[in-house]
């Protein structure tokens, strides 16, 4: 108890040279020289010295050291995608809020929390995924003869789009499910019933986009002739991505 007393006054203590010095809650990027980290302007800072990192990995644990006080958020962009390196912060901060946790952790009422989080979690994943393949079927509105294509288009799409972690634009916020399920329809096409995964596009700015601009065009044109009823299934790619799944 007297070491925990003595721990914990030397948190308080580090909070306060904290404020003093205004370390501010940051997002960072990593950078090549042990212990630095650079900044959104592109500066290359110095991690302080009683920071350490704590490795991605304990979402409970990342979520406490946020919230507690002033933190460096260390993410790496690869492609479009950015990925957590960890987060730097006070190191007797990290053994603190660790300690804590663990004997949470120990007691059982814990381990029924997560469980019933992750139920409810479950439950609201299976609701949108209906809903969103609900959505998408909406957007087709193919002609009565294409029902069935339809359905199963609709099924591979939600089944490819809305699992949590996919980074598809089904998982976004930003905009409505309408909006999420036409784009998310126009990208499977993309890759499902075109070339482009096999395209080579120079690497000239704007010419990928433009591309995508194009197929977007051909493969609306082909949504439209199932919604008019002005297609022959036979010869279509569509049906033939539709069939070797």
């Amino acid at each position: 108890m007297i070491r925990y007393k003595h721990s914990h006054a030397l948190v308080v203590l580090y909070k306060i040279v904290m404020k003093s010095m205004s370390i501010e809650t940051l997002d960072v990027s990593p950078s090549s020289k042990p212990r630095h980290v650079v900044n959104a302007k592109g500066e290359t800072m110095k991690v302080p010295d009683l920071w350490m990192l704590l490795e991605p990995g304990d979402a409970a644990l990342s979520r406490r050291i946020k919230k507690d006080g002033p933190t460096w958020t260390m993410r790496e962009k690869k492609g479009r995608r950015l990925f957590s390196q960890g987060i730097w912060a006070p190191a007797e901060r990290i053994a603190e809020l660790r300690a804590e946790l663990e004997q949470e952790r120990l007691n059982p009422s814990y381990q029924k929390k997560l469980d019933a989080a992750r139920n409810r979690r479950e439950k609201e994943q299976v609701a949108y995924a209906t809903d969103f393949e609900s959505a998408v079927l909406h957007y087709l509105s193919f002609a009565p003869a294409y029902d069935t294509l339809a359905a199963r288009m609709a099924k591979q799409i939600a089944d490819h789009a809305t699992p949590v972690g996919s980074g598809t634009v089904a998982r976004t916020k930003r905009i409505s499910i309408e909006q999420r399920a036409e784009a998310a329809t126009i990208a499977w096409m993309r890759h499902q019933t075109t070339a482009y995964d096999d395209m080579v596009i120079p690497r000239i700015k704007g010419q990928r986009r433009e591309v995508r601009k194009q197929l977007a065009m051909r493969s609306k044109q082909l949504l439209n002739d199932y919604r008019n009823g002005a297609i022959r299934p036979q010869n279509c790619p569509l049906v033939a991505a539709l069939t070797t799944k």
